[in-house]
């Protein structure tokens, strides 16, 4: 099957995007348990050291910035960036997918914009999903519980979501993360509706 097309076996690609902070990491864990259709999360390639506890092939595949130069001049990619001006590159290898597709399960995605529009563009048929809060001022604060990053770090995740946002109408789809339960819900009705219409 090439790429584009809709994969007779229902197969699909789930793409979920959000500024940081709109609960992006916390819904995918919870769909991976509970959503009514097989769900699998790609795991991602990166250039950055594994921190305490990681493990290669489980949360990333971590790579070294000449292995990931070579795989990406080589179209090994289905999506790839430089991701919050830090040096490190991350991206979804395409034998992730294909992983994932042999495997009888939806591919499920959790990327920024960037990577969201190439798989768009690769992948008309993904299921894109935009994850925003209620407000900006809840971003903000949700970062700031987090107690995890500098002012000039929030300011820039910050930016970086006002900047996001001005892209959630190229998503199919844009669920406010009002509530945990109710936002998984109605994306898990997304993916029932997908499902029905493409068997």
């Amino acid at each position: 099957m090439n790429e584009g097309q809709l994969d007779p076996t229902g197969f699909r690609v789930v793409v979920l995007s959000g500024p940081s902070g709109s609960g992006k990491s916390t819904i995918v864990d919870r769909l991976i348990e509970a959503a009514p259709v097989k769900l699998i999360e790609a795991v991602s390639a990166t250039t950055r050291p594994p921190r305490a506890g990681e493990v290669d092939g489980t949360d990333y595949y971590f790579l070294s910035p000449d292995e990931f130069e070579t795989r990406r001049a080589q179209g090994e990619f289905l999506e790839c960036a430089e991701v919050h001006g830090a040096g490190h590159w991350y991206g979804t290898l395409r034998s992730e997918i294909d992983r994932i597709r042999q495997s009888g399960a939806w591919a499920l995605l959790e990327i920024d914009v960037q990577g969201a529009l190439a798989v768009m563009r690769a992948f008309p048929q993904a299921v894109t999903i935009f994850l925003t809060t209620p407000s900006e001022v809840e971003y903000e604060q949700r970062l700031r519980h987090r107690g995890t990053e500098s002012e000039k770090a929030i300011r820039r995740r910050l930016t970086t979501a006002r900047e996001e946002l001005t892209f959630a109408d190229r998503y199919r789809y844009r669920v406010v993360n009002d509530d945990l339960d109710r936002a998984v819900q109605e994306i898990s009705d997304i993916l029932i509706s997908e499902r029905d219409n493409s068997s």
